[in-house]
């Protein structure tokens, strides 16, 4: 896998890069700011783009609207912003089209390397990463025409836990319920939500979407 990464810190910068290179990824560019990202992708289309929201001159959105570009321009490039701010209104537009190939994660809450490693991946991969934080503030602002108040509480569980990119195996073991159990509630939501039998995947990112949009 080849990723670019944009943020910065140059201390921060440099120890993902390493983290990315241990892990046997190839970091194909290492940027201080949105535009030499977007120079840099234009020459070598890496995998992936790990990026900070607020980059230099003016340290507001940059980050997130290189991240926007990336995905109008090149949809087959992974997406991953990694960033100190929950951004509702951003991150929204991140995944105003769709869910896939996208993540948003919090530096403060990254803990494990490996989990790190596996979210970017999964993004590269056409996957979603969504740190529980970005769906739970992105859950509260609902509207009262919320496609989702059909859904028991347990079930929104089980939608929260897909939104972070969670499988049937990983929502088992996040709620100590069944495989059997979490595959019925995944497929009660489907029904719920009115969403076809396009496919597993498909179907998946289409509740996501549903979810964050709500």
């Amino acid at each position: 896998m080849r990723v670019a990464i944009a943020e910065d810190s140059v201390l921060l910068r440099e120890g993902v890069a390493q983290l990315l290179t241990d892990a046997d990824i190839e970091v194909t560019a290492r940027c201080g700011t949105a535009d030499e990202l977007l120079t840099r992708v234009a020459e070598d289309l890496p995998d992936a783009v790990i990026v900070d929201i607020r980059l230099p001159p003016t340290h507001t959105d940059e980050g997130m609207q290189a991240a926007l570009t990336i995905r109008r321009r090149y949809p087959e490039i992974g997406v991953l912003v990694l960033s100190q701010y929950v951004e509702v209104a951003l991150a929204m537009q991140l995944l105003a089209d769709s869910a896939e190939g996208v993540g948003y994660l919090l530096k403060d809450r990254v803990s494990e390397v490996k989990e790190f490693i596996a979210a970017l991946r999964r993004v590269a991969d056409g996957g979603s990463a969504l740190d529980p934080t970005i769906v739970s503030t992105m859950l509260k602002r609902h509207r009262s025409s919320d496609p989702l108040d059909s859904l028991t509480p347990r079930e929104r569980e089980v939608l929260e836990l897909m939104a972070t990119g969670a499988s049937n195996a990983g929502i088992a073991d996040a709620m100590v319920i069944t495989q059997r159990a979490a595959e019925k509630y995944v497929s009660t939501i489907f029904t719920k939500l009115g969403i076809p039998a396009t496919g597993s995947e498909s179907r998946r990112v289409l509740a996501v979407l549903l979810f964050l949009r709500s």
